[in-house]
């Protein structure tokens, strides 16, 4: 009989979900996900092979229900950040810094190789995921061209590019001047590429965005 872990079946399913989570989290970052199978997940787990389908139906559901955890995560994170901020230009300086620092494996792709090793519609929920900080980048920018602090222009348009911006380029710097530096300048290129004024304080103190963390490998379920 497999050993349990933690105080109580739950919690011991709870730990090999994220175990398994973590598993494809590393993975993704070497392979592309239509490379990656089920056997090499549970292998990177540390957990039976059989314990993957006591938790998930196949592949994808796997890649959705990991999806769905990270978006609570950042979700909640990103809402602690901005909580207490309520000028629109901070709170976009906010977003555009947490989007910045987290885990970038976080940023699921909508479109292009893992859009296309997936059926369609995993790819869909791939792009509702995005959409659920799309839609908080809309009301900031929504509530500043409101208030008059930057001109009116399509905000469809400029939230990709934006995200473009911030998760399409170099990896944020881990060290610790070049990461400063190369987040100021990532604050003021955003904010003058929605053509608002950079204010002369700093952006508003937030703990750093955590990376994404799942319990370590646990044994077969």
């Amino acid at each position: 009989m497999p050993k349990i872990i933690g105080g109580s079946l739950a919690e011991h399913r709870e730990r090999t979900r994220h175990a398994l989570f973590h598993a494809l989290d590393d993975l993704m970052s070497e392979l592309s996900f239509d490379k990656i199978t089920l056997s090499d997940v549970a292998a990177h787990a540390g957990v039976g092979r059989t314990a993957v389908y006591n938790h998930f139906a196949d592949k994808e559901d796997l890649l959705l229900a990991f999806m769905e955890h990270t978006t609570a995560q950042y979700a909640e994170e990103l809402g602690r950040a901005l909580a207490g901020t309520q000028d629109p230009i901070d709170r976009l300086r906010v977003y555009v810094r947490q989007q910045a620092l987290i885990k970038r494996s976080y940023h699921f792709p909508t479109g292009g190789a893992l859009s296309s090793a997936v059926s369609h519609s995993t790819a869909g929920r791939l792009r509702a995921h995005a959409g659920h900080t799309a839609q908080l980048l809309t009301q900031i920018l929504s509530d500043a061209i409101e208030q008059g602090v930057i001109p009116h222009q399509d905000v469809s348009q400029v939230i990709p590019l934006i995200h473009a911006c911030v998760m399409g380029g170099r990896p944020t710097p881990a060290e610790p001047a070049e990461r400063a530096a190369y987040l100021d300048a990532l604050d003021t290129f955003v904010l003058r590429a929605v053509g608002a004024t950079p204010p002369d304080h700093p952006v508003p103190t937030t703990a750093e965005a955590q990376a994404v963390e799942c319990s370590g490998a646990a044994e077969p379920a």
